[in-house]
């Protein structure tokens, strides 16, 4: 599949393939470059199938940005690169339909370009939803909104809000009105509150009464931000992305929290809790399911003999095999270093060893392909409980009894305690 492309046109070359290389190397996208007009209008007319371009607003050949139309007439989302940042040309280029603007300062302008990029390519998977009984307003901030190539949903009132988020569980920011027909801003973000945290869901007020009190009310009921009207496309922008970079940064420190960063399964840690709590169900509902160590044979050999680059590749590998024969009712998680666990829910005892066997198997014959050798052949060796003992822990200690006699036995073994 052929990667995405961005256009720039900028005369200035040494900033040009400055961008360029940036481009190429933090971010996945094929880079087209024109150092004018006429380059650039060459290039539309043979392929106007840009993500999006940065364009420079004064060209030998289009001094007075010219090539913004020329570009925007193609319909290619268009971030304007601009060495002069008065009143006047911030209101021309506002009045154009651009994405944004940028200065072309120092290196930190050229930063924000990459982070401006990512941002909208982060954005078209993302749906918003717009709440304001005005007509006008509503098609405002959802045209402002596309242009940041979000997916736009709009409500006039918090009924119909509502209505829209229990079919778009997904959405991941809700911009409100305060006062509102049916269900206002306020009541709206408390029932939202009862669905999804701030760390799920951010939801930023707007009104166009203007009283502190009212901003303090939306944040103590569970606001994320707050913003008076009328509010400038760049600061209501601003303030949406600052919004979702707060929501990813969250998730990513709890992924980072309950993952393993090199095999990407549950890690010890979160396997713990969340067995604890199934063990509970489980035992409630008298649920049979059966628990298995899984440790990698020679792992230590392969580190010292070939790497531990080697070796990271082979916890890797294995945990795709892994994934791959398992289902989402069971459970995977690494416990560290080369050691894997598998929870088998709602299974007898024979059906479980069967599978621990024909697991087994699998990974035998998986050939892992490294620099230093064509193919790595790996085995692993597998102690199985049940769920018929007192605790989590009680199992782990059986299954690893377990595991303990089948390395001592030969390796590539499936013992059960």
């Amino acid at each position: 599949m052929a990667r995405e492309k961005i256009l720039i046109v900028e005369d200035n070359k040494a900033l040009s393939k400055l961008i360029m290389k940036k481009m190429e190397s933090n971010l996945d996208f094929d880079v087209d470059v024109a150092h004018s007009f006429e380059e650039a209008q060459n290039l539309v007319e043979k392929n106007s199938d840009y993500f999006v371009a940065l364009l420079d607003l004064n060209l030998p050949d289009a001094p007075d940005g010219e090539v913004v139309d020329m570009i925007l007439s193609y319909k290619i989302p268009s971030i304007v690169l601009t060495g002069s940042m008065d009143k006047e040309v911030r209101e021309k280029i506002l009045k154009k339909d651009v994405i944004d603007y940028v200065y072309k300062g120092n290196i930190d302008d050229v930063n924000y370009i990459f982070m401006l990029i990512e941002r909208l390519h982060k954005n078209r998977d993302i749906k918003v939803m717009i709440v304001d009984d005005s007509i006008a307003t509503r098609a405002q901030i959802k045209s402002l909104l596309q242009h940041q190539m979000f997916k736009v949903l709009v409500a006039a009132h918090g009924e119909e809000a509502l209505v829209f988020l229990q079919d778009n569980p997904d959405i991941k920011l809700i911009l409100t009105d305060y006062q509102m027909p049916v269900i206002d801003g306020v009541e709206l973000t408390k029932e939202v509150r009862k669905l999804y945290s701030k760390n799920e869901l951010s939801i930023i007020a707007m009104t166009g009464t203007s009283t502190d009190l009212i901003s303090a009310k939306f944040l103590k009921i569970g606001a994320n931000d707050f913003i008076n009207k009328p509010f400038t496309r760049e600061e209501i922008a601003c303030r949406i992305n600052n919004s979702l970079d707060a929501l990813e940064y969250i998730a990513k420190i709890e992924d980072m929290a309950q993952n393993d960063f090199l095999s990407g399964l549950a890690n010890r840690r979160y396997f713990f809790d969340a067995m604890k709590e199934y063990f509970k169900e489980a035992k409630k509902k008298n649920e049979p399911f059966a628990l298995g160590l899984i440790d990698l044979d020679s792992f230590k050999q392969i580190n010292d003999t070939l790497g531990h680059h080697v070796g990271d590749t082979v916890i890797v590998e294995l945990a795709k095999t892994l994934q791959k024969h398992l289902t989402h009712e069971h459970f995977l998680a690494r416990l560290g270093g080369d050691e894997f666990c598998v929870v088998l829910k709602n299974i007898d005892q024979k059906k479980a060893l069967e599978f621990f066997i024909k697991l087994k198997s699998a990974i035998a014959s998986v050939h892992i392909k490294t620099k230093e050798k064509k193919d790595l052949n790996i085995s692993v060796s597998i102690g199985v409980t049940f769920g018929d003992l007192g605790s989590v822990e009680e199992m782990i200690n059986q299954a690893d009894k377990a595991l303990y006699v089948a390395k001592k036995n030969g390796k590539n073994r499936v013992e059960v305690a």
